[in-house]
């Protein structure tokens, strides 16, 4: 069972009219870069770690930098929900991304002070309120 997202014709029927066309050269199939931007956004991977039916993640990367700073894809979000007042901004649920332990704002090896007694025990200790 193949893992590989492709549009299908109905969704490439909807979304080929919203893409730029340029004289020549043509351009590498536009269907094959979709496919592989939507694998990409679905599967949560880097562009490079993207299989090699696809093709090149250089050219499929540049693409989508491309088509974001032209608003390719608030046309075409626009076109397939309807909604034609577009957010300036999508936000996408990142509760799967780990973060790296300084993230947080840790310091670098962790912290070098080590309680000698529990938290609980100290409060106790205490000879003023």
């Amino acid at each position: 069972m193949s893992r590989l997202f492709w549009l299908n014709n109905e969704q490439w029927s909807k979304i080929e009219p919203l893409l730029p066309h340029y004289g020549s050269p043509p351009r590498v199939d536009d269907r094959r870069i979709l496919s592989e931007i939507v694998h990409v956004l679905r599967c949560g991977c880097r562009w490079c770690d993207c299989p090699a039916e696809y093709g090149p993640s250089t050219t499929v990367y540049n693409r989508f930098k491309r088509w974001l700073r032209k608003g390719i894809w608030q046309r075409i979000y626009a076109a397939l929900t309807g909604d034609t007042c577009t957010p300036r901004q999508l936000l996408a649920d990142s509760t799967h991304i780990k973060a790296h332990r300084s993230a947080a704002g840790a310091e670098k090896g962790g912290s070098n002070v080590r309680r000698l007694v529990a938290p609980a025990v100290v409060e106790r200790l205490r000879s003023m309120p």
